[in-house]
């Protein structure tokens, strides 16, 4: 058993809690509110007050809310802290595709908390939620895109919230949290987005949108944004986005803004992945990542494997970050370039530099157009103690600048040069 196994990429010993895969069953979530017992109807039509009159009702007492074989179209649900929710198979809740039915209120996107649409379900300051069943939860996306990129048409400059959508599910302040065997399909904005957790488990869970056809924009399949202690495992992810985004906080005193905050302690394992932006980024909005494990996971098609996003208007620090076991293919092995989507650096001309130091990649397998897409930038962002070790990487662009980090420490790699590009291009900003 290799070191990263049993401890983060610091040297710290991974928490029990990260072992324990275990998943509440229905019964053991308390009295059972199914839809169709509180004349809830799955006809097509708007059934938001009727839910959360049923989810008001289960907050009394505690209990779950069953969503039952059909499908109940709704705005936003709040969901109280003694109530859970299972989507049965053959179950399906589905969000409105009108955003009048998600009325404003004070949510966190994009690394502001500020006034924005909330999600489909809404899940604050709760301990020990749990969402499971083998169901599906979906967006409803298909509006909300074509009118996204009718904007985009419109205006090329426009920004991921000037054509207003709801995500699927926001979850803020809570801990304890079990999100198992469901299907988040088609959000119309961020799949999910946990903010400000604690002891987050993703198990067995699926997040799919199109990355064809009419595409999904911004679709992330999961956000952490200031978490601390979460697991993504045996996790399937597909999306016309990044499907794994540390984000955090953005701009020029982001690092010193209570509403921001640092991820710390984060796995995600076990996974499988179709089509992304990147597997896993750092950013676009992101302050501290500390500890981070990505491990023992098949990628079969996306742009990029690791991505780090550097803002020049943001202080930024990646560190003690390790990926082993990793097989599959995409446009690049290692992306770390600066991101300049919406700048703003608030007159600020004094920002510190940013880092990225102690990352660890090795025990991979990986076909890809450009291996080394690292752009040295020391104005901005400093790259150090790097490590590479046992990678058998087939590439289009084998370039490898060394000069570009600081104690790059590199043994066993073989870069065989492939002779085509499979990717046209990199999107960089949907």
């Amino acid at each position: 058993m290799n070191t990263c196994s049993k401890y983060f990429p610091d040297g710290t010993r991974i928490d029990p809690w990260f072992f324990d895969t275990s998943v509440p069953s229905l019964e053991s979530l308390g009295k059972q509110y199914i839809l169709k017992d509180y004349d809830i109807r799955s006809d097509g039509t708007i059934q938001t007050r009727e839910i959360q009159h049923v989810i008001d009702l289960a907050a009394e007492e505690g209990g779950v809310i069953v969503v039952n074989e059909g499908t109940y179209l709704s705005g936003e649900l709040y969901f109280p802290a003694a109530v859970h929710l299972y989507v049965a198979k053959d179950g399906c809740l589905k969000g409105s595709d009108d955003i009048a039915d998600f009325p404003l209120c004070t949510t966190r996107i994009e690394g502001q908390v500020c006034t924005y649409f909330p999600a489909l379900i809404n899940v604050l300051h709760a301990d020990g939620f749990t969402i499971t069943g083998e169901g599906i939860i979906d967006g409803n996306g298909e509006r909300y895109w074509k009118n996204f990129w009718l904007r985009r048409q419109w205006n090329p400059d426009c920004t991921n919230k000037d054509e207003q959508r709801p995500r699927l599910l926001y979850i803020a302040h809570s801990s304890n949290v079990t999100i198992s065997g469901v299907t988040f399909q088609n959000s119309p904005f961020w799949t999910t987005h946990i903010y400000k957790c604690d002891h987050v488990r993703y198990l067995h869970c699926r997040m799919l949108s199109p990355h064809e056809g009419i595409k999904g924009p911004s679709t992330d399949a999961i956000d952490i944004d200031a978490c601390t202690d979460v697991l993504v495992k045996n996790c399937y992810m597909a999306v016309n986005d990044d499907a794994v985004a540390l984000k955090g906080g953005k701009g020029p005193w982001a690092d010193s803004d209570p509403d921001n905050g640092a991820n710390e302690r984060i796995i995600i394992e076990d996974c499988e992945y179709g089509f992304c932006h990147g597997c896993l980024t750092f950013g676009s909005e992101s302050v501290h990542n500390r500890n981070i494990l990505f491990r023992n996971i098949t990628v079969s098609t996306g742009y990029n494997l690791l991505w780090m996003k550097f803002r020049p208007d943001t202080p930024q620090c990646y560190e003690y970050v390790c990926m082993e076991n990793i097989r599959g293919k995409a446009a690049h092995f290692l992306n770390i370039n600066p991101w300049r989507q919406f700048y703003d650096d608030g007159g600020r001309k004094d920002i510190p530099v940013s880092r990225a130091h102690h990352i660890t990649m090795r025990n991979c397998s990986f076909d890809c157009d450009i291996f080394f897409n690292v752009q040295k930038d020391e104005s901005q962002y400093i790259l150090s103690d790097f490590t590479m070790e046992n990678l058998d990487v087939h590439a289009a662009d084998i370039r490898f600048d060394v000069t570009a980090i600081h104690d790059l420490s590199c043994a066993g790699i073989c870069i065989t040069p492939k002779k085509e590009s499979e990717y046209s291009d990199a999107v960089t900003t949907l």
